[in-house]
């Protein structure tokens, strides 16, 4: 073997002499050195390892972001009223400057891990070469000051964790920086506000809340030692899951107080013997009053932040918002009054306390969906014989049954003049279901969907007051089916106004409509008022609300007829300013676009008025006291699986939805789960504590008074100038002559009685079933859509009166008889009980009113 190494490094010799002689020089004097070869082997290594220094020093933190990391602040979100929303922290850290932490921290803390902490410049030399001496004798120590440590723990990325010499040097070369920029009181601050303590507690402040529940000012001797020991190594001295372990490390720590002066012996012995009192509580960051709002935003910072290079954890940014904190506290509070109220019934009507008893059916079918019973079928087990085992687990089978039949809600209120939005509840409780309702659930809208319908029709040139039968409603579907939408009374015959058929959510009048205008122009409408991120299927039954939207959508769109048919894009941020209140950037209200001709909407909104007056969304005056210029829609979906209230002011725009996760689970009530008395009920609640708080304006009213058009315009012109060219000269009366001894007196015109009556002007009743109002007085090209004869059944806008058989006041039937023409009240949500509400067939997949 030495004889083939011997040829080949001959070989090598010979080759590269032949093919390099200098090379082939330095080989030798390698392969057989000097005194000389060595002693500049040994004068280079130091030059070579400052050389290497110096190169790893651009990949070290800079001055820059040190100084910046001094100052980090996380961003603050503020409502536009001033108040604090949220903080945007990397994690559960709490900041508290040093003069707020027990000294007994501060003692243990340079005791343990770094006792010569005042006297070095970061780095520790002599520190350094014992535990370098302890590793190679097999003893691995750590050799790291408190200034190391604080590098690594602002700098994981740049620095690394791996047990590597570039490592070492990339911390050794940021705690230096770390020295000249920090003072130690400040380094010291730094380190005990960064340094993490498991159970997602960051910082001494959480730690001494998360183990002790108490201030970091309020730990004593044992309890900073506990704390102090487990920098060394968090899960090794957990003190909650390794009990013995930690109390072995708090008492090291101890002894390394007594060793430098920071206890006495006698207390050693007195504490040592002591053992851990833990008060254990995971700490919980609080979610904030707006808390789906500030979900949502976060997502939309991020971006906003990346794009401009900004860090939203430790830019100090001021985000000021739209949400005013007062509409959004009265908004959580109508969502969680409203909320508990429903879960009470349906707790009753599903018997959640003996696990879904009522339905065991539908019970059986969640256990098969659990991972649970897949579990159990992976054991090799039937499925009947892995269902009776989930069965028999009452502890799942109530938690199954508890979830599913959680009710849920949620709540949007918006400016519809600027689009900012002033109050955001995204369900009952964030801590328990976080899913945002507002912006990521989409349900059917059922009736509220109606106004589009009536929107087209209005923009084809249909009345208010135009009238179709109340017959049976066949319309043939792609594919051979047929749509029968249906009330949940029977077909009367009778000729019902479009004003009524809105007001009392009449299906099968609104189906007639929309086979008029047609589902495809209908779905065009809906996106350009507002519903522009869920897919409409432009099919027939789109008119009952069958598409899958959410409350945002609905919310923007009903601002777009509340705004007289002038789109305006929501808005969740005013302005974004910097730690010291410069501004970074403005974001003003986007430009209206007109998506709905404004005598369309101001028809709309007159019509609308009717559902809150007399209509399926009456309680809103009758039980809450809602005043002013309001009109809304009431929805519920087929089955009651959804149910729907949204109101429009021409300050604010609110609506709210109420169901369950699952869409399969109903408050199986045919009152309870009508819109009228499921969703309305936040929205009322929510308004009237406006009202009352005078944040909205009850005097507000919208501009609905028909402007003329340009015809009839400059046809009056014409007739006045035609008045005044031909109009007679005016008769200059004749002074009377006066004779000479004569009184003069003023001329008196007598007026006999019967000449009194018979010339006065005549007081002008409109009846209520005129409607009159919402006739547009501009000629229209088109004829009206749906010409029926017959006398008017509608009402003068803003009218209480009763039509038909009464009002429909949240629910009851109130009042007595009415003209043979007048429909028979179908309250969509607010049905009285001989009304009834309408329903929608099983084709197309239904979803009543």
């Amino acid at each position: 073997m030495n004889r083939l190494i011997s040829s080949l490094l001959a070989a090598l010799d010979k080759g590269l002499t032949l093919a390099n002689p200098l090379v082939a020089k330095l080989w030798r004097h390698l392969r057989h050195p000097t005194r000389r070869t060595v002693a500049w082997g040994f004068a280079a290594l130091p030059v070579l390892f400052v050389l290497y220094v110096l190169l790893l020093i651009p990949f070290t933190p800079g001055i820059r972001d040190i100084r910046k990391a001094k100052i980090e602040q996380p961003a603050r979100i503020l409502s536009a009223d001033g108040k604090l929303l949220a903080e945007f922290k990397p994690s559960n850290r709490e900041w508290v400057s040093l003069k707020d932490i027990s000294p007994n921290v501060v003692n243990a803390l340079i005791a343990t891990e770094d006792h010569r902490f005042y006297q070095h410049f970061g780095l520790d030399w002599r520190r350094t070469a014992s535990a370098a001496l302890h590793t190679f004798s097999g003893d691995r120590q750590g050799g790291s000051t408190i200034t190391q440590q604080l590098a690594r723990n602002l700098y994981p990325d740049e620095i690394g964790r791996a047990p590597t010499l570039t490592r070492k040097l990339k911390e050794a070369i940021t705690a230096v920086k770390i020295e000249m920029l920090y003072t130690k009181p400040e380094i010291l601050e730094t380190y005990l506000n960064t340094v993490p303590f498991l159970y997602n507690a960051y910082g001494i402040e959480m730690a001494a809340r998360t183990y002790f529940d108490k201030s970091a000012s309020d730990l004593n001797v044992l309890e900073s030692a506990t704390l102090t020991g487990m920098l060394k190594g968090n899960s090794y001295y957990n003190p909650v899951l390794n009990p013995e372990r930690a109390l072995q490390r708090r008492n090291t720590v101890l002894a390394q107080m007594v060793k430098y002066g920071k206890l006495t012996p006698a207390a050693y012995d007195t504490l040592s013997r002591k053992p851990l009192r833990l008060d254990f509580e995971r700490q919980v960051e609080p979610p904030g009053p707006a808390p789906h709002f500030t979900q949502q935003l976060r997502k939309w910072l991020v971006a906003w932040a990346d794009r401009n290079d900004y860090n939203i954890y430790s830019d100090g940014l001021v985000v000021r918002t739209t949400i005013d904190s007062r509409l959004q506290t009265m908004a959580t509070q109508a969502v969680t009054l409203q909320g508990n109220q429903l879960q009470g019934i349906a707790n009753s009507a599903w018997g959640t306390r003996a696990g879904c008893s009522a339905d065991k059916d539908l019970l059986r079918t969640f256990l098969r969906e659990t991972p649970d019973f897949r579990a159990a079928k992976d054991t090799g087990l039937s499925d009947d014989d892995a269902l009776k085992r989930l069965l028999a687990d009452r502890q799942l089978v109530q938690n199954v049954c508890n979830t599913k039949t959680r009710v849920q809600a949620d709540f949007l209120a918006m400016n519809p003049r600027t689009g900012e939005i002033k109050a955001w509840v995204g369900s009952r409780d964030f801590s328990e279901d976080p899913f945002d309702h507002v912006q990521q659930a989409r349900r059917q809208p059922g009736s509220t969907f109606k106004p589009f319908v009536y929107a087209a029709a209005f923009e084809a040139g249909a009345k208010p007051d135009d009238k179709l039968p109340d017959n049976p409603v066949e319309i043939q579907l792609t594919g051979g089916e047929i749509w029968k939408p249906s009330d949940e009374d029977e077909p009367s015959g009778r000729s019902i106004s479009l004003r009524d058929a809105l007001a009392y959510s009449r299906n099968r009048i609104t189906a007639q409509v929309m086979e008029k205008v047609g589902p495809n122009r209908v779905a065009k409408l809906a996106r350009a008022m507002g519903v522009r991120d869920s897919e409409l299927d432009p099919v027939p039954s789109l008119a009952l609300g069958t598409s899958p939207v959410t409350l945002k959508e609905m919310v923007s769109a009903y601002g777009t007829i509340a705004n007289l048919g002038t789109y305006v894009e929501p808005l969740m941020v005013t302005r974004i300013e910097d730690r010291n209140g410069n501004v970074l950037a403005q974001f003003a209200p986007a430009t209206p676009k007109r998506e709905l001709p404004a005598d369309t909407a101001r028809t709309l909104v007159d019509v609308m008025r009717d559902v809150v007056s007399r209509g399926t969304g009456a309680s809103i005056r009758t039980r809450f006291g809602v005043r002013g210029d309001v009109a809304g829609k009431t929805g519920t979906t087929q089955g009651n699986a959804d149910g729907w209230f949204i109101l429009i002011h021409p300050q604010l725009v609110a609506g709210a939805w109420v169901g369950f996760n699952d869409s399969r689970v109903t408050l199986r009530s045919d009152y309870w789960g009508q819109g009228a008395h499921s969703a309305l009920p936040i929205v009322g609640d929510f308004f009237q504590r406006a009202q009352r708080s005078r944040l909205v304006d009850t005097h507000v009213k919208f501009d609905t008074e028909q402007q003329p058009g340009w015809f009839a315009e400059r046809s009056a012109r014409l007739s006045d100038w035609f008045q005044h060219l031909f109009a007679p000269a005016p008769v200059q009366p004749q002074k009377p002559v006066v004779a000479r001894g004569q009184t003069r007196r003023s001329p008196v015109a007598s007026v006999k009685p019967a000449e009194t009556a018979g010339t006065a002007a005549p007081v002008s009743e409109v009846p209520e079933a005129a409607g009159a109002s919402a006739v547009l007085a501009e000629p229209r090209a088109l004829p009206p859509l749906l010409p029926v004869p017959g006398s008017v059944s509608g009402s003068a806008p803003g009218s209480a009166a009763a039509p038909a058989v009464g009002d429909a006041v949240d629910g009851e039937t109130h009042g007595g008889g009415a003209p043979a023409l007048a429909p028979t009240p179908t309250p969509d949500d607010a049905a009285p009980p001989d009304a009834g509400q309408g329903g929608e067939g099983t084709a197309n997949g239904g979803a009543s009113n």
